[in-house]
């Protein structure tokens, strides 16, 4: 696995409202709930599209958050919420846009391609 895609600490306190991995190339990724709620990779939210799209509203507090396998994150959202993977590959690419154009940046873009 890639130092850039492997996270080695993942932070995400109860009543936050931002995520932060720390990646094995030592760089730190701060994503906000809202935008990775808004962005969420599942069907269910963005069918089967190209592009991924993002949806406003949800709610943004993550109740539970689980490694699946080797290269992904799952999270379990406030109103139940839960069918999203969101590999690690997606979330450093989202850390890094969101590094170059900041939350409102990311969110004014509107859809991003799917990873």
């Amino acid at each position: 696995m890639d130092a850039r895609t492997k996270p080695t600490h993942v932070k995400a306190p109860h009543g936050a409202t931002t995520l932060e991995i720390t990646w094995a190339d030592g760089h730190r990724s701060a994503l906000p709930h809202e935008i990775l709620r808004g962005y969420c990779p599942c069907a269910s939210c963005q069918g089967h599209s190209g592009t991924i799209k993002f949806q406003v509203g949800g709610n943004l507090e993550i109740r539970n958050l689980e490694q699946v396998g080797n290269y992904a994150l799952s999270f379990a959202w406030g109103d139940g919420h839960e069918a999203g993977i969101y590999t690690f590959r997606y979330l450093r690419s989202l850390g890094d846009l969101l590094d170059a154009q900041g939350a409102e940046g990311v969110k004014a873009l509107g859809e991003l391609p799917r990873l």
